[in-house]
């Protein structure tokens, strides 16, 4: 029987969920001086699009040299088909997969250290308590998100209309007064599906062994203090965080690349970058407001620009997986902006290498969707941003890079309209985030990213704040690690 404990791992095929997790188990394993294995469950995407990129990761991450990870695909299962929203859709088709994992792991011959589940995989942590083992849930997002979902199901309770209906701010342990506008998209409305799945994960978090975070101490001391407080479930303590981040592949750079070859020759901070994560496209009108603001601001700029999902990359998906497609320059931007802008300004209609532009001493502001993983980056770079949210959790982002650590400047997207944004105010922003004028919010926004740029390295250094945790959790994944049951 082999003996070195097995962190089992159960992420959402997304990438930005799925890398995550693995990134952070990693540093388990390599901190832990290799104590351990990892057997990642790899569940079957509901989409052809997704399956190919979760393919694709499986492959480079088997080719990596590390032998102690292993990939075992679990069997597929019907998606609901019945689901209303992306976030329900998700969170019943990873419980759809609970009787596989429960085989998956009790067939397991080694001590099982812990079943680490993504966020919306929480209510299996019920299989873990089956079997007798540890169960741990990720968070690939905010430590705010963390507190916010921990607090759900007391502001259900609390709150009897819906929030849209609401008056005044939103409350949530460790963070400044809320506004409405700034909640999360899967629980402005109580009556959705996705409302009822939210509350009911964030309940399972609290039967977890412990909760781990891609995030640091010093980067979110407010929300990460209330939840080891108890101040989000008055009366129930926690489980165990142990922020352990930030958690960054850095590797595989491409520095010659076009994007980068093009950075080689501006100034420094000099080109504001936009770029809004891998589902991240605009409309024609969007992108005409956008076209007006790089324009009228003067500022030299550096745009990612997608077109709209097709069918082939997952348009209509019931996961929300949708894909852009590479954009076609010559049809969605207004006639002559290419020439009026160049030399000043590269559009670039396809994947670009976002961590390489962001670590370029040329840029000097980002515009970005506010994913976590790219504020991540950014912040270890010291890139002040302006966040212009689209989707999931990314409002409650924007406001807490604004009201709470202060690395970003304010921009006033409507959400009544799919998070339009004009383009006097897109011009503003920029302004702002670039130094023009006097603008004391794009000052303190540019000070606090550089001091945050120190925060994220001292955290993951030795004897640094997250290198700390790792350590911790890294010994009660060991102590704790046991046989599962049959």
């Amino acid at each position: 029987m082999a003996t070195t404990p097995a962190l089992v791992l159960l992420p959402e095929w997304g990438s930005g969920h799925l890398m995550s997790m693995l990134e952070t188990c990693k540093r388990v394993l390599l901190s832990g001086g290799k104590a351990f294995s990892i057997t990642l469950l790899v569940v079957r995407p509901p989409t052809a699009e997704a399956t190919t990129e979760v393919e694709a990761h499986v492959r480079r991450e088997a080719s990596s040299g590390l032998d102690d990870i292993r990939f075992h695909r679990l069997p597929a299962v019907e998606p609901p088909a019945d689901a209303v929203g992306v976030e329900e859709f998700i969170a019943r088709y990873l419980s759809l997969h609970a009787p596989h994992v429960r085989d998956a792991v009790a067939a397991m011959a080694c001590p099982v250290a812990a079943l680490v589940l993504d966020l919306f995989a929480s209510p299996l942590v019920d299989v873990a308590r089956d079997l007798g083992v540890p169960s741990y849930v990720f968070m690939s997002s905010t430590g705010a998100m963390l507190a916010l979902m921990l607090h759900l199901p007391v502001l259900h309770e609390a709150v009897t209309v819906d929030f849209e209906e609401l008056e005044g701010d939103v409350h949530v342990p460790g963070l400044p007064p809320m506004p409405l506008a700034s909640m999360i998209c899967p629980v402005v409305d109580k009556t959705s599906p996705n409302y009822e799945w939210f509350v009911r994960l964030g309940d399972r978090f609290m039967d977890a062994t412990g909760i781990i975070a891609n995030t640091a101490e010093g980067l979110e001391p407010g929300p990460l203090a209330a939840v080891a407080q108890g101040r989000c479930v008055p009366g129930r303590p926690a489980p165990p965080v142990y922020p352990v981040g930030p958690v960054l592949s850095l590797g595989d750079r491409s520095p010659s690349h076009e994007c980068v070859s093009w950075l080689d020759a501006q100034p420094p901070a000099s080109v504001v970058f936009l770029c809004f994560g891998s589902m991240g496209w605009f409309d024609p009108l969007q992108v005409e407001e956008i076209t007006a603001a790089l324009e009228r601001c003067g500022h030299r700029f550096l745009w990612v620009l997608r077109g709209p999902p097709s069918s082939e990359t997952g348009a209509g998906a019931p996961d929300g997986s949708e894909h852009p497609t590479d954009a076609n320059l010559d049809e969605i931007l207004p006639d002559g902006f290419l020439e009026r802008t160049k030399g000043k300004g590269l559009v670039w209609p396809t994947w670009a290498p976002q961590k390489d532009i962001l670590a370029h001493p040329a840029v000097g502001g980002f515009v970005t969707h506010g994913g976590w993983n790219s504020v991540l980056e950014s912040l270890w770079h010291g890139v002040p941003m302006a966040p212009w949210p689209l989707y999931a959790e990314q409002h409650l982002n924007a406001f807490e890079l604004v009201a709470d650590m202060g690395v970003a400047v304010p921009l006033k997207v409507d959400r009544k309209r799919d998070n339009f944004v004009e383009a006097a105010e897109l011009e503003r922003a920029v302004r702002s985030l670039m130094g023009d004028g006097e603008s004391e919010e794009g000052r303190r926004a540019r000070e606090k990213a550089e001091e945050m740029k120190a925060v994220c390295r001292e955290a993951v250094a030795e004897g640094g704040s997250s290198y700390a945790a790792l350590q911790r959790l890294a010994e009660a994944l060991h102590r704790d690690a046991v046989i599962p049951k049959k």
